[in-house]
């Protein structure tokens, strides 16, 4: 299973997003620290899941590392847009 099928089938689970996407951006950063050569390292996800509803950002991104779990170790960078739209 790859990084991003396993990335979205966590976030799906946890947070039943209405938009949803993944994107690899390891490519960006070939080369640079934290790059280990797997081409799944950076990413990037957009996601609007009404679970957000009243959350903070900071309260947003826990909820994504909760729900990402031990994938998180695998992951030198995320960025994240969150809505609850």
């Amino acid at each position: 299973m790859t990084m991003e099928t396993l990335m979205r089938e966590r976030l799906e689970a946890a947070l039943a997003p209405t938009r949803l996407e993944v994107v690899n951006e390891s490519h960006r950063h070939a080369g640079h620290a934290g790059d280990d050569g797997s081409g799944e390292s950076h990413w990037h996800v957009v996601i609007a899941a009404p679970a957000f509803a009243g959350q903070s950002r900071i309260a947003r991104h826990r909820m994504v590392h909760a729900a990402l779990g031990d994938v998180m170790l695998r992951i030198h960078a995320l960025s994240m847009d969150l809505s609850d739209g």
